[in-house]
């Protein structure tokens, strides 16, 4: 091979290798803007809008239904670690 034709072959790797680094930079930088969302540094707080639903007696085997407002009071992100459950409580 004459040198003319090393060095445009190496003119052709280059961009490429510029390019590959160019892509693995703006990867690590999504990535490090999206997990810097976080909590935003607060602290979280949880409420309902309703503590307690009273239905009366309810025959077996009839739906009811209902809505309760949850809202997020405190300054930081609020997350569940496991799925929110409702407790039924009979005779209260």
């Amino acid at each position: 091979m004459s040198k003319k034709h090393k060095r445009q072959k190496q003119k052709q790797k280059l961009p490429w290798i510029f390019l590959a680094l160019g892509g693995v930079f703006v990867v690590l930088a999504v990535f490090m803007f999206a997990r810097q969302g976080g909590d935003g540094g607060g602290t979280p707080s949880i409420t309902v809008d309703q503590q307690r639903i009273d239905y009366g007696d309810v025959k077996f085997n009839v739906e009811k239904t209902f809505a309760i407002k949850v809202t997020n009071i405190g300054d930081g992100t609020l997350r569940f670690k496991e799925d929110p459950y409702i407790e039924i409580v009979e005779g209260c």
